[in-house]
């Protein structure tokens, strides 16, 4: 359910606020600025970019949408609407939000209310904007993909190959076809780096053994060096 807006409303009734924000909606895309009293500025900034986000869909359901919210009897409305489907939208496509801006501007000679102006943002996102965001993919399409690594397929296992390379190392046992470690030993050796990983190191889960150790002390033992230096490869951490 939408958050109620504070303070009274617009108006006499809901009905007659939604149609002050639609005309103060429909005078915003027009013209890209209006000056209005502070209140009224804050309680069109959510209406109107809501509109603004239906309408960067860009198909007919949300063109309906729109012209049904802004439906008056100006005869520019529907002007109003192709200028927001077909400019102000295409516009804001690269933004996530904030397509208004508000700037208080002092009080009103009269009856001093408070006075703003609130315009459309149409400049481009900066390139520290853009650098941002697509920083913010590239972590998540990272985090996806560790979370998708997976061990070698048991039907590539060989056996006598995993019994020949752990014959080489003292100490060492034998990888086996799941990839679970072996009772008693859970430090996992790669042959071809010379490198071991213990439980719990930032390589272990992505690391596929080819040799296994009950001990830290002994994969040092067979000639293998801790991977990432001896703070990242600590027995028990």
């Amino acid at each position: 359910m939408p958050t109620p807006t504070k303070g009274p409303r617009l108006g006499g009734s809901p009905a007659h606020q939604r149609l002050i924000l639609a005309n103060l909606s429909l005078q915003l895309f027009e013209h890209g600025s209006i000056t209005t009293t502070v209140t009224k500025a804050k309680r069109l900034r959510p209406f109107a970019e809501r509109l603004i986000t239906i309408a960067k869909r860009g198909d007919l359901a949300s063109r309906r949408r729109v012209q049904s919210v802004l439906a008056s009897r100006s005869r520019t409305n529907k002007g109003v609407v192709y200028t927001l489907m077909e400019q102000i939208a295409p516009a804001m496509a690269e933004r996530d939000g904030g397509y208004t801006r508000i700037t208080k501007i002092g009080n009103r000679q009269g009856d001093n209310a408070p006075m703003a102006v609130i315009e459309l943002v149409m400049e481009p996102v900066s390139a520290k904007q853009a650098v941002v965001k697509e920083a913010a993919k590239a972590t998540e399409t990272a985090a996806k993909v560790e979370e998708t690594v997976v061990e070698a397929p048991a039907a590539d296992f060989d056996s006598a190959k995993a019994e020949a390379t752990a014959a080489k190392f003292a100490g060492a046992v034998a990888a086996n076809a799941d990839a679970v470690a072996p009772e008693g030993a859970d430090i996992k050796g790669n042959a071809d780096s010379m490198k071991y990983h213990v439980p719990g190191s930032r390589w272990y889960d992505q690391t596929v053994a080819e040799v296994w150790f009950a001990t830290a002390e002994d994969a040092k033992a067979a000639g293998f060096a801790p991977a990432g230096g001896e703070a990242a490869q600590q027995q028990g951490e």
